[in-house]
């Protein structure tokens, strides 16, 4: 007997769950919508689904599962559309926007009509998007955080566990609240700390050219998410206003107690301020030792110490695509300041990268570096 999935939104994160799903070996009927009919019609035309719906309700009307693949205001808006469509008895809907807060609070609407929704954020991304870009293992290894409603049970969280199981995300329950707060810190406030400094950076090239010259190396890296999708981070920004500006008070209150530490120049206080953050920075979990992607989405770097001569780069790609190892970008840092190897290659899963890494190690004698 099947068991009937609609996914709303057929991007790279809709599409990527689609295809992570069936690969679990279940008779599984998954049934998309997306505005773009174009998106729906590709999805379908490479399996990965089964089912194109003329509309998000005629894709729910049927479904044991309804995952609401879209941003987070246009899910709140479907949420509200869904309190009039025919759902089945035992439904379970979910969602995979990276704020819960306004979602769970959109659901409680759902509850008092006995509807179960549990939240979900798939904590996983790209440097590519939509649906061209879907992967079935882009969830693997990643944290997939469900925030359940008051009256979604241990049999429906687990039933719903069951369903994303194929993913291979590590499944974590969080309450909203606490989720938007964590992410805040780890996820939505660097975005605008990135953005502040490529900020800061674009004042001081109006006088000084040269100086983004010098930002091709570690402040490239630094800054390199924000070059995200800015429609994105606007409507994440206005989600999760009161915890930015939770994280940005203590910012700036952080900044304040930093210059005074300038103003008096003790240089035991400047050194106890970076010995302290190298300490606590290097205790963080290693994302090269457990393959285990966080709230941030990163890039699997590895950094890589060559000598400058004509046909070094041929000769490491060479080496990875004789072993079958798949790179998803390549580039050349134009300096050294600040650098720990003057080549970058990204792959698609930490995976990758460690046998990369091991390759590399057997065949050369190029310094490698993981951040």
């Amino acid at each position: 007997m099947n068991e009937n999935v609609a996914i709303i939104g057929l991007g790279l994160i809709g599409g990527s769950l689609a295809l992570a799903i069936k690969r679990g070996g279940r008779n599984i009927h998954i049934t998309g919508f997306d505005r773009s009919y174009a998106t729906a019609d590709e999805a379908y035309r490479r399996g990965i689904i089964d089912a194109i719906a003329p509309s998000a309700k005629a894709a729910c009307e049927n479904a044991d599962y309804i995952i609401f693949a879209t941003p987070v205001n246009t899910t709140i808006a479907l949420m509200e559309e869904a309190l009039e469509w025919t759902l089945k008895e035992n439904v379970l809907l979910s969602d995979t926007g990276s704020t819960k807060k306004p979602i769970m609070q959109a659901a409680e609407r759902l509850r008092e009509k006995g509807l179960t929704f549990i939240g979900g954020h798939p904590m996983a991304g790209s440097h590519k998007s939509g649906i061209a870009a879907a992967k079935e293992h882009l969830f693997e290894n990643a944290y997939y955080v469900l925030t359940p409603c008051e009256n979604a049970s241990a049999e429906q969280i687990e039933k719903l566990s069951s369903l994303l199981a194929p993913s291979k995300g590590k499944i974590v329950l969080l309450d909203a609240a606490e989720h938007d707060r964590m992410t805040a810190i780890v996820s939505h406030f660097p975005h605008i700390i990135a953005s502040s400094l490529v900020g800061r950076l674009a004042d001081q090239e109006k006088d000084q050219p040269f100086v983004k010259n010098l930002a091709a190396g570690g402040f490239r890296d630094l800054t390199r998410i924000a070059s995200a999708d800015p429609t994105m981070w606007r409507d994440i920004t206005i989600q999760n206003r009161e915890e930015l500006l939770r994280q940005l008070d203590g910012w700036l209150q952080e900044m304040h107690l930093i210059r005074s530490m300038i103003l008096e120049n003790d240089p035991d206080q400047i050194f106890g301020f970076f010995a302290e953050a190298k300490e606590f920075r290097d205790r963080l979990p290693s994302t090269f030792q457990g393959a285990i992607q966080g709230a941030l989405y990163m890039t699997f770097d590895l950094h890589i110490d060559i000598p400058d001569h004509p046909g070094i780069i041929s000769e490491i790609t060479k080496i990875l695509a004789d072993e079958q190892i798949s790179i998803t970008n390549i580039r050349i840092v134009e300096t050294r300041t600040d650098v720990y190897g003057i080549l970058v290659i990204s792959f698609q899963t930490a995976d990758d990268r460690k046998n990369a890494r091991e390759v590399l190690e057997k065949t050369t004698d190029y310094s490698m570096h993981i951040l």
